[in-house]
């Protein structure tokens, strides 16, 4: 809506970008704070509670009268910052929320499932969980190559020009992307802050990624792909992340609120999203890195069972095995932000090094 006082009026305020992240920032982020008491309370006395993994630490069990689903509200105030600071009009704006809306719908679908029966398996059966993720990857991935125009040759990180062609094939390549980030955040949430925060180191990432590719001098300095509407997404990784962090004034140690899958999938899932269109799929390794950790911990652990019989954790997540090591839950998480934080800073001094 900003952007339209600008053409429509002339407003000339409206139509820097940073200008409207900015403002779409503390729409989120103040729109979030109101909410999020307003929720829980409602939550509280609907009884909507997270059901705890009955093999989880047994810590966890302390938790298990805390609501869920706060991912409803933060992704909420994410869309609704959007619409009033974006340019609606942009193709990567429209698909990014489109994407939004069906993982956080999919999450919502998987947490009613666990809240309804109480009972932490009760939700989507992994297999039907994936191939809803899939399909929404697939249609989100056709849209951008038919509808945004989106190139599809693949860079990877330390190389001037792009190693291949994906043509078709980056459809579900793509997908799959989304997918696995969508997956890694969700693995993640495990403790009081302990996805949120990377996530916000993420998209602050994502968020400067984005605003290079979409502005020509930058890109060609930097010799990264020139993609004509991508800086756009800027408002909206700027909206999520005042979104999360209203939500971590609640989610943050003792948590009055988990985000739930709601939260957690249409995180992972735009994380992914705008590692594509940034052409910084390979480099969400680093962007990612503590969700990446999770999750081959996750792998590793599955794949040592199966084929030898032993556990190589304590318990995975691989946040689990410090809890079951006894460390206090926040170390486990400031430590894990410090990783995150230079994970990041890494991926950032790459960008140059071409």
């Amino acid at each position: 809506m900003l952007y339209y006082l600008y053409e429509i009026f002339h407003i000339n305020l409206f139509h820097y970008l940073t200008v409207r992240a900015t403002i779409g920032f503390f729409i989120a982020f103040l729109t979030t704070l109101w909410l999020m008491p307003r929720f829980i309370r409602w939550a509280q006395h609907r009884q909507a509670h997270q059901p705890i993994y009955e093999y989880a630490p047994k810590r966890h069990q302390e938790k298990a009268r805390t609501p869920t689903m706060g991912g409803a509200v933060f992704i909420s105030a994410t869309i609704i910052a959007t619409l009033l600071s974006a340019q609606l009009f942009n193709p990567f704006v429209q698909v990014a929320l489109l994407l939004v809306v069906m993982y956080a719908t999919i999450g919502m679908s998987d947490d009613l499932g666990k809240i309804l029966k109480r009972e932490n398996k009760a939700g989507l059966a992994p297999k039907s969980k994936f191939w809803w993720q899939m399909g929404a990857g697939l249609v989100v991935s056709t849209l951008l190559v038919f509808y945004a125009k989106m190139p599809t040759e693949l860079y990877v990180p330390f190389v001037k020009n792009p190693v291949m062609q994906m043509g078709f094939l980056a459809i579900p390549f793509w997908a799959l992307v989304m997918v696995a980030a969508s997956n890694a955040v969700n693995l993640t949430d495990g403790l009081d802050g302990l996805a949120t925060v990377p996530s916000v180191f993420a998209f602050l990432s994502l968020m400067g990624l984005a605003y290079i590719t979409g502005n020509a001098v930058m890109a060609n300095y930097l010799l990264l792909p020139k993609i004509i509407g991508v800086g756009e997404l800027m408002v909206l990784c700027a909206s999520l992340i005042g979104a999360l962090l209203g939500f971590l004034w609640y989610n943050c140690n003792p948590a009055e609120v988990f985000m739930g899958d709601s939260g957690s999938l249409a995180i992972g899932g735009l994380m992914g999203f705008m590692g594509v269109v940034t052409k910084s799929e390979l480099l969400l390794f680093a962007i990612g890195f503590i969700f990446v950790l999770e999750t081959v911990s996750v792998i590793i652990q599955v794949g040592s069972f199966k084929l030898r019989g032993k556990r190589v954790f304590l318990m995975a997540p691989i946040h689990h095995h410090f809890e079951m090591k006894n460390w206090a839950e926040n170390k486990i998480i400031v430590r894990f932000w410090i990783i995150s934080l230079i994970a990041n800073i890494i991926a950032a001094i790459t960008i140059k090094l071409r």
